[in-house]
């Protein structure tokens, strides 16, 4: 998991990903990333690529969003 927390922390440091982590639900843990992609292909690279899935640890579903509006981080 150290490698999958890495492909997303790069990721987000290339401007990528713009927010990501774990969520603690009820039914169990799992993880959550919003992207910011030109498009579904790039997304599904994006999944495809990560290291846990790779490894069979996660896998991934893609879901489109239209912001409608966002705040930075003050």
């Amino acid at each position: 998991m150290d490698e999958h927390g890495a492909y997303f922390q790069g990721q987000f440091n290339a401007g990528k990903v713009l927010l990501f982590g774990p969520v603690m639900a009820p039914g169990g843990t799992f993880g959550v990333g919003i992207l910011e992609v030109a498009d579904e292909g790039e997304a599904r690279a994006f999944g495809e690529n990560d290291p846990s899935v790779r490894g069979g640890l996660n896998r991934w579903e893609i879901y489109p969003m239209q912001v409608a509006a966002a705040r930075g981080k003050s």
